[in-house]
């Protein structure tokens, strides 16, 4: 059992997820990620590995890395079938447990090929996720973001080859920019890590899919590319200002943007930023950084994710202006949705406090000043459109009259747990640290960190406190923020539609002349076929007249010449 690549036994389990009765289907699914668990506890080393022309398929490859990515990826496999517990659609119960599975599988794959395998088995399950909302927007949503994941693939399998052409070896291990098979790979890392101007398939997809979809898809794509960039790419430079730029730009999107899952889809791509830069920076304690706040991410942003997946289910949107007031008849919701807020926030005593602190930590060991300034103002971002924000909009701002129920028990389980998990992880840091990668020795509650999150926290409320009091807070419009996509849907066709319009009027130009020779060649032929040079017009035996009469002057021509 031990020896088997976690993960397979989820996607194994999903074929029969379908056919199983509503209740004896979730314990089922609880089962199957037990089972797939159980073999984390294998050790460091190579357990399954299959030998293929010459090179070994290494499907099950362990190691302190490894690790801390397989036990958060079942958590969150668990808190998903929790949370699901009570849809009894099959669709996205067999999807959830393949992505899961298929994401945690890749997690373990020792060499490129089986990474392209799972890789695009997360993007060919994941996307029944989105279809699943059975929208319009959601079909073409859904069908953008395969294409994308697909492509990301296709970028990983020929940077494979091109890297096995290189240096001989598909080994998934550490490697340097320099040649085009890196940069294809690197490439590939990078969309689905959601780089700049490659982000746009994350808000437009993530908020478009089921209630029960949202909180799958923010816990599996991106992470996986976080972990594949530290496995790959862990101390390359570029990766610092990648990373510092991810942190920045979606700040001020989600600052204007009316639907709060996106809210979150932005706030997700400004978290992703501190782990790339602490990859970037490359050193133990900064791949310490990076895989803490992984961890801790996954479960936070699932949370928010769920809170407002709970509002959404009851009242049937998420759009800021048609919400408020809902504190008074879905409180719980409200607490757990708090508790999110304040472990996104960094809030002292919760999840994020401890994670974010050693990325902080380790940028300020290397001396990056414009980095670690950069860091900070993100930090106050994030805190006021995730940390104020969502609770703000959600329960408390206007009255929207709504009344809706609480959510039901099975959401309130996964939310309390997670909530649990927060917590737990911000008050026992020590123990939290035990599962990182590199042993470190590390107290992120001294004095002066303490003091500074604070100030960081009471800065960004009071600024936005005096936005909204003196009315120069953005208000919330109905509307669809483009944020990079502009590029795509605005920009390119206003600078490429006159180009391809030349173009295409050059080319029906030329068509027309083509067309127009031909026919005239056409015409010259029967002309002469039907009026030799010699001989009576007699359309059959005309041509061979003319055959003749060539024949008979290139002989003179040939006689003359000698």
């Amino acid at each position: 059992m031990t020896d088997l690549t976690p993960g397979l036994l989820m996607i194994i389990a999903a074929g029969a997820v379908p056919y199983l009765p509503h209740h004896f289907r979730q314990f089922f699914m609880l089962g199957a990620i037990v089972l797939s668990a159980f073999s984390l506890t294998a050790g460091a080393g190579v357990h399954w590995s299959i030998p293929v022309f010459g090179h070994d398929l290494i499907l099950h490859h362990a190691d302190h890395l490894t690790l801390p990515f397989g036990i958060i990826f079942h958590i969150a496999a668990v808190l998903n079938v929790i949370y699901g517990w009570h849809e009894r659609k099959a669709m996205e119960h067999t999807a959830g447990l393949a992505y899961a599975g298929a994401a945690i599988a890749a997690v373990h794959a020792g060499d490129l090929v089986t990474l392209f395998i799972w890789w695009e088995a997360t993007a060919v399950t994941s996307v029944f996720l989105i279809l699943a909302s059975a929208t319009e927007r959601a079909n073409k949503a859904a069908m953008r973001y395969l294409l994308v994941q697909v492509a990301s693939g296709v970028m990983l399998l020929a940077g494979a080859a091109l890297y096995w052409r290189e240096s001989g070896s598909w080994a998934f291990a550490a490697m340097e920019l320099g040649s085009l098979g890196t940069w294809l790979i690197f490439l590939a890392f990078g969309i689905k890590a959601a780089f700049p101007l490659l982000n746009g398939w994350l808000q437009d997809a993530y908020p478009e899919a089921t209630v029960i979809g949202t909180v799958m898809l923010s816990s599996f794509t991106t992470k996986l590319a976080i972990y594949a960039f530290a496995r790959g790419f862990a101390g390359t430079e570029y990766l610092i200002w990648i990373g510092a730029a991810m942190t920045a730009f979606p700040v001020f999107f989600a600052v204007i943007e009316n639907d709060l899952r996106r809210v979150l889809a932005y706030s997700l791509n400004n978290q992703l930023g501190f782990m790339i830069v602490a990859i970037g920076i490359g050193t133990e304690l900064a791949i310490n950084g990076a895989v803490a706040h992984a961890f801790a991410h996954i479960i936070y942003k699932a949370l928010l994710f769920m809170s407002i997946g709970s509002v959404m289910y009851r009242v049937g949107t998420a759009k800021a202006t048609e919400l408020g007031g809902l504190y008074k008849s879905m409180p719980l919701t409200m607490v757990f949705c708090i508790i999110g807020a304040m472990s996104i926030s960094a809030f002292p005593m919760f999840s994020g406090f401890t994670a974010k602190a050693v990325i902080m930590k380790a940028v300020g060991y290397e001396e990056l000043i414009y980095v670690y300034l950069i860091l900070l103002a993100a930090s106050a971002g994030v805190l006021h459109h995730s940390g104020i924000k969502i609770p703000y909009f959600t329960f408390f701002s206007h009255d929207s009259g709504l009344r809706p129920k609480e959510a039901p028990i099975n959401m309130l389980i996964a939310m309390g747990i997670a909530s649990v998990l927060c917590i737990g992880i911000g008050v026992m840091p020590t123990q939290f640290y035990q599962i990182l990668p590199y042993a470190l020795d590390y107290q992120p509650y001294d004095a002066s960190h303490i003091v500074g999150q604070f100030q960081l926290v009471i800065f960004a409320m009071l600024a936005f406190t005096f936005l909204m009091r003196f009315g120069f807070y953005p208000p919330e419009i109905r509307s669809t923020v483009l944020n990079t996509d502009w590029l795509y849907r605005k920009l390119a066709p206003w600078a490429l539609l006159p180009v391809i319009k030349s173009g295409l009027a050059m080319a029906k130009a030329a068509e027309t002349a083509v067309v127009s020779s031909a026919q005239s060649i056409m015409r010259m032929t029967k002309d002469m076929s039907n009026h030799p040079i010699s001989g009576p017009v007699i359309p059959g035996p005309a041509a061979v007249v003319q055959v003749i009469l060539l024949a008979m002057i290139l002989a003179v021509v040939y006689a003359a010449l000698g």
